[in-house]
């Protein structure tokens, strides 16, 4: 069993959450929050991340830094960032393989891109630009797929493993885009999982899906729902091969009381522990 892991297994912190998060005190406990949503010089809901952050490590996983944007990341995001980043020591931060800034303005979804020679070049600078601002690694994580999208170079392992060799960052696995993507294209999500380099693996997420309401037979990446069973199927498979890893359960959607997300926790913790260190 392996009983040192000082990242186990994480939730998702929610202001509902606050008080029950800070006395909790499960082995291997972290929390994760997007930093735009803390990105501001004070108040009650950054006095209460400090707090927390105080007794549990912290993780961020950014949304809106448009990594694949035509662009540089915006340098007043990236200053407030970094800020953040000072004031709470964040054990991890994250970010996707996305774009969402279009001259100059921000958009709700994080957006699919071609996967060609430009887009890993553009890609890496941004990743670099990113990590030299923060002074340190972060972790970039694979997407969520709903459609065919023409023009890639590389598969996405490939890319992924290129962008990480090149611009030294770390992956984010999340499995349940593996598993949803893997139904929604026609790949093999086992053949994924087995495939993702391990080496690069910083955090690994897990999350809840529904069917698209429209009537398609599309997954959608929704984190309104506890983990499924193949996805948690997956998730043993990956540790298996590559030993524990930190791992986050995301929940943004139809959020239970705080003890039923814990009772989902306990069980990545449980596997983790479980699981040979690497």
């Amino acid at each position: 069993m392996n009983t040192s892991l000082t990242l186990g297994a994480g939730l998702g912190l929610k202001a509902d959450h606050y008080e029950a998060a800070y006395d909790c005190a499960a082995r291997g406990l972290w929390f994760e929050v997007h930093p735009e949503n803390y990105m501001i010089d004070g108040g009650p809901r950054l006095a209460w991340l400090e707090t927390i952050g105080s007794r549990h490590p912290l993780s961020l996983h950014g949304v809106s830094l448009s990594l694949a944007a035509d662009c540089a990341p915006d340098s007043e995001h990236l200053k407030r960032l970094k800020a953040l980043a000072e004031r709470v020591q964040p054990a991890l931060i994250s970010e996707h393989l996305a774009w969402s800034t279009w001259r100059g303005q921000y958009h709700a979804d994080l957006l699919p891109f071609p996967r060609t020679e430009d887009a890993l070049h553009r890609i890496i600078d941004n990743i670099q630009r990113t990590q030299e601002c923060l002074g340190r690694r972060i972790a970039i994580e694979n997407p969520s797929h709903y459609l065919q999208l023409p023009g890639h170079q590389f598969s996405e392992i490939e890319f992924l493993a290129e962008l990480s060799s090149r611009s030294g960052c770390g992956l984010l696995l999340d499995i349940n885009n593996v598993f949803l993507s893997a139904h929604n294209m026609g790949y093999d999500a086992n053949a994924y999982v087995d495939a993702f380099p391990s080496d690069a693996i910083m955090e690994i997420h897990l999350a809840g899906h529904s069917v698209d309401p429209g009537g398609t037979s599309l997954l959608i990446d929704s984190h309104d729902a506890p983990v499924a069973e193949p996805v948690w199927a997956l998730y043993r498979r990956l540790i298996r091969r590559v030993g524990p890893r930190p791992t986050l359960i995301e929940r943004d959607e139809h959020i239970p009381p705080f003890g039923e997300l814990l009772l989902e926790r306990d069980r990545a913790q449980s596997l983790l522990e479980a699981s040979p260190c690497d």
